[in-house]
């Protein structure tokens, strides 16, 4: 692989782990707070392209004003997810909220299905065309066989620039709401010891729900960027991206927001560098997130940044 190649490609997978870390963080902060896997996750995050695709076709909004409401419908759609959900559970065993989990992802599913149908849609109309035009750093531009060949130079789209431009703010902002805010503050508080919070006069229950809000809001905008990079919407699109995500929260130490976003820019570019190096395993690039997966549970389950936690007996 040639040095203009790699280069490339290393750009375009740290555009594709941005979105893995904005997609891992939910479940992290989830994680951290409740010891519990939100397997839902990733069906909030279908649901805020939908709620986008909604508000562009038929209630003829402006894309970034679509953009908006969709995360904040999808903020809203993950606190009513844990009142509804997840609230009456708190102090069952661990296997119930699990096993909940997965029953309101097959909900959220099912209810797409109902709602939108289970044919895909396009997503390319939806936002400016723009955002799928290539940038090309270098190189000249020949007309070969009636269309425009790019010879030399770095070629890569402009969504993946725009992608890592909106993650390190949306980073920089969750950054600042963790260690800046009295919410932030009591969400830490609630992640080292939840009955202690509670006691000291913390509102638990409503700290939960606004880690449910801030994860649901992160994973919408992660939606909205892979819906303009791979524009195609159906039920089921959740769901890859979703346990990857999942993987990437694990391999950087599931509790650990540096450890997700770790984990999702490592899985993004090892996945595009792999493709790159073996194109013929491209059809495996899936599997390759789960192996990885395999290997971390393996050798260091507790990831790159977790701690090891000690179980009382």
């Amino acid at each position: 692989m040639d040095p203009k190649t790699l280069l490339q490609n290393f750009i375009n997978g740290l555009s594709l782990g941005s979105l893995y870390a904005l997609i891992a963080i939910g479940y992290t902060m989830v994680y951290g707070i409740l010891r519990l896997i939100n397997f839902a996750h990733g069906d909030i995050f279908m649901m805020a392209v939908y709620f986008a695709l909604f508000f562009v076709t038929l209630a003829q909004l402006p894309w970034y004003l679509a953009a908006i409401f969709a995360i904040a419908c999808a903020a809203l759609l993950g606190f009513t997810v844990d009142r509804i959900a997840y609230k009456p559970i708190r102090s069952a065993p661990r296997i119930s909220a699990l096993i909940t989990a997965i029953g309101v992802s097959f909900f959220l599913e099912s209810l797409a299905v109902v709602v939108f149908s289970g044919i895909p849609r396009s997503f390319r109309t939806v936002f400016p065309q723009s955002l799928n035009e290539m940038i090309i750093i270098g190189g000249e531009m020949e007309v070969k066989y009636g269309r425009e060949v790019i010879i030399g130079g770095i070629r890569f789209p402009v969504i993946s620039l725009i992608t890592l431009i909106v993650a390190a703010i949306a980073l920089v902002f969750l950054w600042w709401f963790i260690f800046k805010t009295k919410v932030g503050m009591a969400m830490r508080a609630v992640s080292l010891d939840i009955q202690t919070t509670s006691l000291m006069g913390v509102n638990v229950d409503r700290v939960i729900g606004m880690t449910f809000a801030l994860g649901s809001a992160l994973a919408a905008i992660g939606g909205i960027l892979w819906a303009i990079r791979y524009p195609q919407v159906w039920p089921y699109m959740g769901f890859i991206p979703g346990m990857k995500a999942f993987v990437a929260a694990v391999f950087g130490g599931i509790g650990s927001v540096p450890g997700a976003v770790l984990g999702g820019l490592i899985l993004g570019i090892t996945e595009v560098m792999m493709v790159g190096i073996m194109p013929s395993a491209a059809g495996y690039r899936d599997a390759f997130a789960f192996f990885i997966l395999i290997i971390i549970l393996s050798l260091k389950p507790s990831g790159l940044l977790g701690k090891q936690e000690a179980v009382k007996v």
